[in-house]
């Protein structure tokens, strides 16, 4: 049986939390969540080499926010059941399902074997995080047809 999680877990996790509602982290979750709707690998490869416009920056705060959250779970330091609760990382596996399609491709386009390497490893490493990912990446799929399905009415 795997140990619980701790009070230290516990101040991390909260930790975690405090980072996130930093007043530029606020607008940068806020773009990659709200506006940020790629249909391809090209979408993310496109933000990703507009350096230094202001969407790279986002998207490098927000990925790196959520890289470094992982690896902290892959290196022992969280707990990981603590961590995988939807109120602690749910954001981190809505905003990994928009990329998860592309990112063979992505890391492919960008000779980088290494982006969104942690995330992934804890979205895709325990059959909770993958049920988890799969049923995010079902609703994020249908969230992307319909609005591109509403683009193209307009």
């Amino acid at each position: 049986m795997a140990k619980k999680a701790t009070a230290h877990d516990a101040q991390v996790v909260m930790q975690l939390y405090d980072l996130r509602r930093e007043a530029e982290m606020r607008k940068a979750r806020n773009w990659f969540t709200v506006e940020f709707w790629p249909q391809s690998a090209d979408d993310v490869v496109k933000v990703a080499n507009a350096f230094p416009s202001q969407e790279n920056a986002w998207m490098r705060q927000v990925g790196g926010y959520w890289d470094m959250a992982a690896s902290l779970v892959l290196q022992g330091a969280v707990h990981e059941e603590l961590f995988l609760q939807p109120g602690i990382s749910g954001e981190m596996f809505f905003l990994f399902a928009k990329i998860y399609p592309f990112l063979k491709e992505i890391r492919e386009k960008m000779n980088n074997p290494d982006v969104f390497a942690n995330i992934e490893k804890v979205a895709t490493g325990s059959k909770l995080a993958r049920k988890r990912l799969e049923r995010v990446s079902k609703n994020v799929e249908n969230r992307r047809k319909a609005l591109l399905k509403s683009a193209k009415k307009s």
